[in-house]
């Protein structure tokens, strides 16, 4: 194939986890494992993204360009760094394949897979991706960021400063309104010449933000562009709850050319309208525009990938890697309060927590006085995500007993009684750093069960080794666009245990590749996980539970097959 005729896409995006400190959630992965992918078909994937202030010198990228910028009506200035996308995160010399520093866009098209990175002083937040913004003011400085990052992407694209594309692929709200630029403000007209892909990640999370009236809002960033708006700007930007607001999700999803959600199931799901009080998460009010692009048959469902070379298949961990995995824990605990002045009480019960395991295992090594490492390990539950309500909804709410009564305690609350019953010495060890409120709701249950190790942070050995050595895999999320957590448990030789919703449904067979519940409600929900949790454990060490586990093991979502996708159905 000629490079004539390989195609070029540019990724726009807030995350990528091929850069060190670049990833919160799982479009890190997506935007990490998607350009290697599509090479194998021909198709070259280029990232834009923010610096945030510390990616371009951590990784020596070369700069590349400066540009002039009216925003919130005065003029900004925005350098460009570029390096050809690294090969692991630790490859901070990545930039040594680029020979010239002067190249023009034309040579730079040669060059696989380049990262350009955007920097300016409103990308920067303490090396961190996302701000937390206040209650009151939700999305406020981020969608100051992403307004100013999406404009010089833009900018840079119509004045010919980044190679020639074919295709635009935007990624969640962040990035959106490139797509409101080049579809609704004459100066970005000619973006229409580009194929514009829009996925989402996460629809949820839609940066919301009001038309006026506000220092972070459309008329005070865009001031030149208000009366300048095309006709179709009425009918694209505006949120569809909330009159003087503009909602950049919606922006992507009625102004670029295809739609992809990144699972089948969870493109179905979004078609319809949400329903919290009973537990259905679905279009967040923005159902009736994503019916119409599926009615045009411009709404996709692909399935995320996974990476499976060099995997460290699950072993019969035995008693000395469990206590070094504990260790490991407490280490990383440890490791967390060099970052604060005090420790804290949920930190606190982690450490008494993971000291009575050792104390515990310690005794149940010595029982076995043949051979140790031998021995039977206690049950090992896991559980790795962020804390949002989104993972922990359904383990917050109150049980409900045989006659329908709500009762004081939660159903991690019985989940973890259930556990102690038939698994006297068996432990959940939760992982996930998020919502400090939900962390607070997690310290009590952790408090009153001598059986939950909740840790309050991240940590990628940590969670690597989870996936590992753990028996049985939690993801309970009330709703789920895909996933990766599942797929990183099953992928080691962990089965899970997950609600049949979106693209856990997609990547799970009930009964033959792990297992999974429902209900109609929350209520219904909570104890649907409550009794299938009770039916799994009476199959443990059971040749079912056996058979099951090696399904797990063996199934395969990769990149490879989801980048032939998308090139079949998005990029065309």
């Amino acid at each position: 194939m000629t490079q004539e005729n390989v195609n070029r896409v540019l990724l726009v995006a807030a995350e990528n986890d091929a850069l060190q400190g670049a990833k919160v959630g799982g479009m890190a992965d997506v935007i990490r494992d998607l350009p290697p992918a599509l090479a194998q078909c021909g198709v070259i994937a280029d990232v834009a993204m923010p610096n945030y202030g510390f990616l371009a010198a951590h990784y020596h990228a070369k700069h590349y360009a400066n540009i002039t910028l009216n925003f919130a009506g005065a003029t900004h200035y925005v350098k460009v760094f570029c390096m050809p996308r690294p090969t692991s995160k630790s490859d901070v010399l990545a930039i040594n394949g680029v020979s010239d520093t002067n190249m023009l866009p034309e040579q730079m098209q040669s060059n696989p897979s380049m990262v350009y990175l955007f920097d300016h002083p409103l990308f920067n937040h303490h090396g961190q991706v996302y701000c937390n913004g206040a209650h009151d003011r939700p999305f406020a400085d981020d969608a100051t960021k992403f307004a100013l990052f999406s404009l010089s992407v833009a900018t840079c694209l119509i004045d010919h400063i980044l190679p020639r594309y074919t295709v635009l692929h935007l990624h969640d709200w962040h990035a959106a309104m490139v797509a409101m630029l080049r579809q609704c403000v004459d100066d970005f007209s000619s973006l229409k010449e580009l194929t514009c892909v829009y996925t989402i990640h996460n629809l949820a999370l839609q940066g919301i933000r009001p038309f006026n009236g506000d220092e972070s809002s459309f008329a005070a960033w865009f001031p030149q562009f208000v009366n300048q708006l095309k006709p179709i700007a009425k009918l694209s930007i505006f949120d569809p709850r909330y009159g003087n607001c503009i909602n950049p999700m919606r922006m992507g999803i009625v102004l670029s050319d295809r739609v992809h959600l990144v699972s089948p199931t969870y493109a179905q799901e979004v078609l319809l309208p949400s329903d919290h009080a009973k537990g259905f998460f679905g279009g967040e009010g923005l159902e009736a525009d994503l019916l119409a692009k599926a009615e045009q048959q411009k709404l996709i469902g692909i399935i995320n990938g996974c990476m499976y070379s060099d995997i460290e298949q699950a072993e019969q961990a035995g008693i000395e890697r469990y206590a070094a995995f504990l260790v490991m824990a407490q280490n990383a605990l440890l490791k967390w309060q060099a970052k604060v002045s005090e420790v804290s009480a949920i930190d606190n019960i982690a450490l008494c927590r993971l000291s009575q395991l050792n104390t515990r295992l310690l005794t149940l090594s010595l029982a076995n006085t043949m051979n140790s490492d031998n021995a039977k390990t206690p049950f090992l539950l896991t559980s790795v995500g962020r804390l949002t309500e989104q993972k922990v909804l359904i383990l917050l709410q109150p049980c409900v007993d045989v006659h329908g009564h709500q009762q004081v305690s939660t159903v991690l609350d019985a989940l973890l009684d259930t556990l102690k019953s038939e698994q006297p010495d068996g432990v959940l060890m939760l992982l996930g750093s998020g919502d400090l409120h939900i962390a607070r709701q997690l310290q009590g249950v952790a408090a009153r069960h001598d059986n939950l190790v909740f840790m309050h942070g991240y940590d990628e050995a940590l969670s690597e080794e989870l996936y590992r050595i753990g028996d049985l895999f939690l993801m309970p999320s009330s709703f789920e666009p895909c996933g990766i957590s599942q797929m990183l448990a099953m992928r080691a030789g962990q089965p899970c245990l997950v609600h049949a919703v979106g693209g856990l449904k997609d990547t799970i067979i009930d009964n033959v590749s792990g297992w999974s519940f429902s209900g109609a409600s929350l209520s219904e929900q909570g104890t649907a996980l409550v009794a299938r949790f009770k039916q799994i454990l009476a199959l443990y060490q059971t040749e079912q539970w056996q058979h099951v586990a090696q399904n797990a093991s063996k199934q395969r979502f990769t990149w490879d097959n989801v980048a032939k996708e998308y090139k079949d159905k998005l990029y065309c």
